[in-house]
């Protein structure tokens, strides 16, 4: 992501300036990749047409890249000058300190009906909906149209056609026949899409009811499989899997060095910028489709702070219609977070829209990181870092996941969930 646009937050007090005149202080993330596409451009436009429809009210907006968004927001709010909104990776842990409006607060009861239920559900802290779903992602393997072609292949719907395509791949010379990315830029994501593909009781980090179950034996039998049955049989290419990046795995993709990869929408207008010819289907599962794709979600949220509920209310609900939420994931390859928006790209004939499909069917069943518990910064963050030896020569992926699980466990008994 670019760096910060020369934005600087700006640290006001409640910010009104009269008895009817306020102004709200966004803080939000950039999607764009250069300051031709920043996210700042999207918002000023959206600003500019609701100040033209309301007088009373003007917001600021400052954009950050990802690698500062959030530490941005936490400095912000620890220096006792919260934004009224922000724009970030995470919600649970201002909304455990009492900073947060619940959103029945703040958004219209059509706004709130509108969002996709799944979502919202991942927006709660304590039963109470306290993060408002801004953009989502779901994963699907990506698969090299011409290095399958070469080698005779089809896309595989099971861990061991894909094993048998990664085997066939190598054999005909392809650096990463199936590129596994559990560097510390974003493990989390690719160790959760293989756990979610498990099987019977493959179920991501967590259980239905919210407790960590990183070392179950369905996700141990996971990781077995894969140091065995790809990294050690030389099916993941030249670099460790705990020293790829997610980053470096999407450009060995778009240079043509990649058999498989998972990825989200973003590599679709990576790739054919290189002109590679892709595929997409979803993660194959241990014997046959994965049970659920991994979803992503980034959150909006209202700081009590300043005590513009009615504010921030109304400009959600604009922020929220149809029509901008679809310019948003049109413009970043995102997927909306609302029914309306959602029903209208999937009906599209658009291209960009279409290419989109694959990733817009894979959410009404996709499940979340858990997001809504205080300690999954922590846990995220260890899983970063440690998930790689487990599939490293002489790794144990048991004793990996039992350390993660006790980090985890000692994790949520310290914070407030």
């Amino acid at each position: 992501m670019v760096s910060a646009l020369g934005m600087t937050a700006v640290l006001g007090g409640c910010g009104s300036t009269g008895s009817s005149d306020v102004t709200l202080r966004l803080v939000a993330a950039d999607y764009g990749d250069s300051a031709a596409n920043s996210s700042k451009k999207y918002w000023d436009a959206l600003v500019k047409e609701y100040e033209k429809q309301h007088s009373g009210v003007k917001v600021e907006v400052s954009v950050y890249s990802w690698n500062d968004v959030d530490r941005k927001v936490k400095e912000m709010v620890d220096a006792g000058h919260a934004p009224d909104m922000a724009q970030i990776g995470a919600y649970a842990d201002y909304a455990a300190a009492g900073k947060l409006y619940p959103v029945s607060d703040l958004l219209s009861i059509r706004t709130q009906a509108d969002l996709l239920s799944q979502l919202s559900d991942a927006g709660q802290w304590k039963h109470t909906q306290y993060g408002i779903p801004f953009a989502a992602s779901t994963r699907v393997l990506f698969y090299n149209k011409d290095l399958f072609t070469k080698a005779n292949l089809t896309a595989p719907t099971t861990w061991d056609e894909l094993a048998a395509d990664a085997k066939a791949l190598k054999a005909e010379g392809v650096k990463y026949p199936y590129a596994l990315p559990l560097g510390p830029e974003e493990a989390q994501a690719e160790t959760m899409q293989w756990l979610l593909s498990g099987g019977n009781g493959g179920s991501g980090y967590t259980d239905d009811v919210g407790t960590y179950t990183i070392d179950s034996a369905t996700n141990v039998e996971t990781f077995t499989w894969l140091k065995d049955e790809l990294v050690g049989k030389g099916l993941t290419g030249p670099v460790a899997p705990g020293k790829l990046n997610r980053a470096d795995a999407f450009a060995a993709f778009a240079d043509g060095q990649v058999g498989m990869v998972n990825g989200h929408p973003t590599l679709i207008q990576q790739a054919a910028k290189k002109g590679v010819k892709f595929g997409m289907v979803p993660m194959p599962g241990r014997t046959g489709r994965a049970r659920a794709s991994m979803g992503v979600a980034d959150w909006m949220m209202g700081f009590k702070q300043n005590g513009h509920a009615q504010q921030i209310g109304d400009f959600l609900d604009f922020a929220y219609s149809e029509k901008n939420v679809l310019d948003f994931s049109r413009k970043y390859g995102l997927l909306p977070v609302t029914g309306s928006a959602s029903n209208t790209m999937a009906a599209s004939d658009a291209s960009a829209d279409k290419a989109l499909r694959p990733f817009l069917e894979q959410l009404p069943t996709s499940e979340l990181y858990p997001v809504g518990k205080t300690s999954w910064a922590a846990v995220s963050a260890a899983v970063k870092q440690n998930i790689g030896q487990a599939v490293a020569p002489g790794g144990s992926p048991a004793g990996v996941l039992t350390r993660l699980q006790s980090t985890a466990m000692a994790a949520d008994s310290s914070s407030v969930n």
